[in-house]
């Protein structure tokens, strides 16, 4: 048992990982927590007998949560229980124009063809060149923590990067296998999860589309925060103290090593080690001294973030018809206003959306005979967020829903309750009040995000979506692990 004290700040899924895998080699870890339940954006809240997941829905990568929880000697089912979801997705297109994406291989092959007859062959051929970057993208190079090109420097990985098409845009990588307009916008959907249109991000996330068609969509029994009920109990059974309502103020630094930690409520936390999983920009140019930052707000500023959302958690005095677990609206074409979701500061005028409803899935979720509906609109971070732009948007996308989906909604819902920019600011201190963090541009990519290691501080480290590897709920889970062998590395343990 080491006797040196780590501090973690931040009690979502990149902290908690940085703190078990950290509590698990001997560390004293202290988990502070700004709110008063743990998960970060993953937190839930229960009302009228409705239980809503606040932020991730989607349950992808199923390999990345086994190989965490395998650190540990357990599985995944030791904490909940997975169920495969088939279809995995919905997407409406238009009306009467809804396509049901199996979950099975050769069943979506089908459906391809379908759509563009004699693609199958090009599918395959897509989707082996989208499982080599998977095994070498998820399963070695997010594992790196990105300090300097000499980690990248193996003649076998130069090779590996140029078969990874790193310097080619996903939206040409998909054109030159597929020509049917909704094919293609089926391949680019799942690059929006890391905070960018696919002309922008390089066609080394086609590793995304082996996810999602070969990995499968996933959901665990009672919710998505059943993981993080997962993650905070093995944390604990590894000795992680838990302390909550503790919003961290400031970190004391001495002869440039960070020395203890205070909360607003003036308590103070001895550390030999700082990890801050809270936002980055918040904890770099807020919480410590100017003199000790990784970086000043001009390059802030330049950051390229992932879009902001809008959510509205419903609640539906009855059954919903013509919808599924997950429903992609791609009603709108994209067009030349994508990009705008996320670089132009406006409210857009024909947004995408997105309506999950798990409570068909899972009647744990919602009372008899009602459905918990939940619904995401991307937007550009740093809107003027007000009252009355949330329910313009409500009653613009309701209106969509309803006419798409043939029956009256807003009738009957009786529990609503929105969150934007403002509550992602107020609860998480979300820099311009993102949702998702740091786009995953060819420029924010590895040696080019934000560093986990403060430059100046020899013992504070970051981790979470604003630095290595990136947004998303696996890429936090790795982020903790990736954190905490820097510090086991650097530590002398």
């Amino acid at each position: 048992m080491s006797n040196k004290n780590v501090v973690v700040i931040g009690a979502g899924f990149a902290g908690l990982s940085a703190a078990t895998h950290l509590a698990n080699k001997g560390y004293q870890v202290t988990l502070l927590e700004k709110n008063n339940t743990p998960g970060g954006r993953a937190r839930k809240f229960e009302t009228e007998g409705f239980v809503f997941d606040m932020g991730p829905s989607w349950y992808w990568m199923p390999d990345v949560f086994d190989t965490y929880f395998s650190f540990f000697g357990k599985k995944t089912s030791d904490y909940y229980d997975l169920q495969r979801l088939d279809p995995s997705y919905t997407v409406i297109f238009g009306d009467n124009d809804f396509v049901d994406i199996p979950a099975n291989l050769e069943e979506f092959r089908a459906l391809l063809e379908t759509l563009e007859p004699g693609v199958g062959p090009k599918l395959d051929e897509f989707l082996k060149q989208a499982a080599y970057k998977y095994k070498v993208g998820i399963q070695d190079l997010v594992y790196r923590p990105s300090r300097s090109l000499l980690e990248f420097a193996s003649p076998k990985l130069l090779l590996d990067m140029l078969r990874m098409d790193i310097f080619q845009s996903m939206s040409k990588h998909v054109r030159k296998f597929f020509k049917e307009d909704k094919i293609i916008r089926l391949m680019e959907f799942p690059v929006l999860f890391l905070g960018e249109t696919a002309n922008n991000i390089p066609a080394l996330y086609s590793l995304m589309n082996y996810a999602d068609i070969a990995l499968g969509t996933w959901y665990p029994k009672g919710g998505m925060h059943k993981i993080i009920e997962g993650m905070v109990s093995l944390a604990k059974e590894k000795g992680v103290k838990f302390q909550f309502d503790a919003e961290v103020s400031k970190i004391n630094i001495q002869d440039g090593k960070a020395t203890s930690v205070i909360t607003k409520d003036g308590k103070e936390y001895k550390a030999d080690v700082v990890v801050a999983g809270a936002d980055y920009n918040h904890i770099d140019r807020h919480v410590l001294e100017d003199k000790y930052s990784n970086y000043d707000d001009k390059y802030w500023d330049k950051r390229v973030m992932a879009p902001g959302s809008l959510l509205f958690y419903l609640g539906v005095n009855k059954k919903l018809k013509n919808l599924r677990h997950h429903n992609l609206f791609f009603d709108e074409p994209l067009g030349p206003h994508a990009d705008a979701i996320y670089t132009n500061p406006r409210w857009p005028e024909r947004p995408l959306f997105y309506a999950s409803v798990p409570s068909i899935t899972d009647p744990t979720v919602a009372p008899e005979g009602s459905e918990n509906l939940f619904l995401l609109v991307p937007l550009a971070p740093d809107l003027n967020d007000t009252a009355e732009m949330r329910e313009k948007y409500y009653n613009l996308i309701m209106d969509r829903l309803e006419r798409l989906t043939g029956q009256e909604i807003r009738s009957h819902v009786v529990y609503k309750r929105s969150y934007a920019h403002n509550d992602f600011k107020s609860d998480y201190h979300a820099f311009k009040g993102n949702a998702y963090g740091l786009a995953n541009t060819l420029l924010q990519t590895a040696i080019l995000k934000p560093s986990l290691k403060n430059k100046k501080v020899k013992n504070l480290y970051y981790t979470g979506q604003l630095t290595v590897p990136g947004p998303g709920v696996p890429p936090s889970l790795i982020s903790g692990h990736v954190v905490a062998k820097e510090v086991i590395k650097e530590n002398n343990l």
